[in-house]
């Protein structure tokens, strides 16, 4: 009886916590305002600043009241706001989906995240 009861108690506790991840890669992203053909075609040369990570997060309440910015330019920019970088490069990019099921209408977020080498353009 007390298995069962421990089991219904771990499936409640999953049952009310959900969530959703997506994740894929690319090679190089730089600042949206930099031309990042220009920079490649240029050959120019660049300095590792070690591995950065960003994320950017928004928020629904009531399901139709969002606040914040879950864009992938906003989480890059994070990222390279902490190394100083100029662009980044072998990126792996998630975006989550959380809800939770009993307030599901009333609370959510979702979140995109970078992480990659920060370089720097000599």
């Amino acid at each position: 009886m007390k298995i069962i009861c421990s089991l219904t108690g771990l499936f409640v506790v999953i049952f009310l916590l959900t969530g959703c991840t997506s994740v894929g890669n690319l090679g190089i992203v730089t600042k949206p305002s930099a031309d990042a053909a220009s920079l490649l075609k240029s050959g120019r040369a660049y300095k590792e600043l070690g591995p950065a990570e960003g994320e950017a997060c928004r928020h629904f309440l009531l399901a139709v009241i969002p606040w914040g910015d879950s864009s992938f330019s906003t989480a890059v920019n994070n990222a390279l706001a902490e190394k100083g970088g100029d662009a980044l490069v072998n990126v792996t990019v998630s975006s989550s989906l959380y809800g939770f099921i009993p307030i599901y209408i009333v609370y959510t977020y979702t979140c995109t995240t970078v992480k990659g080498i920060a370089v720097k353009f000599q």
